[in-house]
């Protein structure tokens, strides 16, 4: 037996390694290695669906799965940085939990170990997954004892929703305060456009010179058609009476009295100096233009801050848990038979491998 084995060591080294690594992985799987429990959860990002006063093809068609997607990978990120590391190691004690526990392979052997090699073990024992396709996350926490599994796992629950809402709150509260500043100061020139025009119309005492000047206007086409009416009054007149009658005079007198009053109405809208109507209601309409683009872009302000304040509603991230942490009963890690076996096939391939190349290069030496 024992001269049977030597003949197979030397004629087959790297067979006889590969059953001992095989034998010795085994061991270490089967006996040595320390059992781990496994708290999961699985959760989802939802956002209140509040209601919009506007339409618009993003509201139609509907947000999608790529935000969704987009915010779960930051929570993602978030719980495997080193800050949630740093909450976890402060609120549950990390390093003690794992420095304590676990075999000379597993265990974390510097309870001191600077952070980035202690955030490579973290990544060792806390596992988040993305399913795409159903849109959440599957978080998986090993741990050496039951409770601190369920703690870990609960706790990177309650700090990814804190973390996702205060990203959405610091967002939003800036915009909203942005719009704030912004309102005040249209506020303002909005009051200020109003005064002016309030002041010019009270300097003129006229509520409205552009409706004036129309109705001057007005007054001055009636006293035009008047003064027609006179005009070929007069004409039919003297036709069979003298320039001395007393009607006849008298309609001369009336079309002077209709000229005069056509050439003052007429100075009113318009004159060489002096504040004349047209001059005055060009001034209003520049005041009142300027008055309505301020009301306008003071409206607009007020359904944009409006509009913002929904929207940081929507914001608003809630960690919706589909699964809570489990409490786990039993061990599940390490898959001991999985682990062995995969070890063996390698390690039996790699040996084929060595055998091929070694009967190789003996026929070429042959």
């Amino acid at each position: 037996m024992q001269r049977s084995f030597r003949h197979f060591v030397k004629t087959s080294p790297h067979w006889a390694v590969a059953i001992i690594a095989i034998a010795l992985v085994s061991f270490y799987w089967f006996v040595w290695a320390e059992e781990r429990y496994v708290s999961r959860a699985t959760v989802v990002l939802e956002s209140p669906q509040v209601a919009t006063p506007e339409f618009s093809l993003s509201s139609i068609m509907g947000s999608g799965g790529g935000g969704n997607t987009h915010d779960l990978l930051l929570l993602r990120e978030h719980l495997l940085s080193v800050d949630m590391l740093r909450l976890i190691d402060e609120q549950l004690n990390f390093r003690e939990h794992y420095a304590e526990h676990g075999d000379i392979f597993a265990k974390l052997h510097n309870r001191d170990a600077p952070i980035e090699d202690l955030h490579k073990y973290y990544l060792r024992r806390v596992e988040i997954e993305l399913d795409e396709y159903a849109g959440v996350l599957n978080i998986h926490v090993q741990a050496y004892t039951p409770e601190f599994a369920h703690e870990v796992a609960t706790l990177l629950l309650e700090a990814g929703e804190d973390h996702m809402n205060e990203m959405g709150h610091r967002l939003a509260d800036e915009q909203v305060k942005f719009l704030e500043q912004q309102m005040v100061r249209l506020e303002e020139r909005f009051e200020e456009t109003r005064a002016k025009l309030l002041e010019f119309q009270n300097e003129y005492g006229l509520v409205s010179p552009t409706a004036t000047v129309e109705n001057i206007n007005q007054v001055v086409a009636t006293l035009e058609a008047d003064l027609a009416r006179l005009q070929a009054q007069r004409s039919a007149l003297a036709s069979f009476q003298s320039a001395q009658s007393s009607e006849l005079r008298q309609v001369e007198r009336n079309i002077t009295a209709l000229r005069d009053q056509i050439i003052e109405q007429r100075d009113r809208i318009a004159q060489a100096s002096g504040d004349s109507l047209n001059s005055v209601s060009a001034q209003y309409e520049t005041l009142e233009l300027q008055a309505q683009f301020a009301q306008e872009t003071y409206s607009s302000a007020l359904a944009a801050l409006e509009n913002t304040r929904l929207e940081a509603a929507r914001q608003l991230k809630q960690v919706s848990v589909l699964q809570s942490p489990l409490f786990p009963e039993y061990p599940t890690e390490p898959n001991r038979l999985y682990n062995s076996s995969v070890f063996a096939i390698i390690t039996i391939f790699l040996a084929f491998i060595f055998s091929m190349l070694m009967m190789i290069v003996k026929d070429h030496r042959d």
